[in-house]
């Protein structure tokens, strides 16, 4: 299974950009997918997940700018960022929990896109 982000770049604050997360292989289902950044010298931390079913979690420092949403049928994770800050520079990383099949399920990360927020 392959995860491939796309969509990342830099703007300036108060800008906004589309994240994209393809996943492609041997995918029975996918579960919750999710955004997660890193910025240097800092740990890789939660910015939004969202279950097979639809529930929605966000960190509280991107709640009410950012809302990530999935199509099923393409097996794609998005993450739409607005207001964007300097403060969410970062790497930004899709993550999924894919079965391959019925039986057996794992943890996948794409490669990472670079979001720069200009001030």
């Amino acid at each position: 299974v392959q995860l491939v982000e796309s969509g990342g770049g830099l703007v300036q604050a108060g800008g906004s950009l589309r994240l994209s997360c393809v996943a492609s292989g041997s995918i029975f289902s996918i579960k919750a997918m999710g955004w997660y950044r890193q910025a240097p010298g800092k740990q890789r931390e939660l910015v939004a997940a969202i279950t097979g079913g639809g529930a929605i979690n966000y960190a509280d420092s991107v709640k009410g700018r950012f809302t990530i949403s999935r199509d099923n049928a393409k097996n794609t994770v998005y993450l739409q960022m607005n207001s964007l800050k300097p403060e969410d520079t970062a790497v930004y990383y899709c993550n999924a929990d894919v079965a391959s099949n019925i039986f057996v399920s794992d943890n996948y990360w794409g490669q990472g896109t670079q979001v720069t927020v200009s001030s």
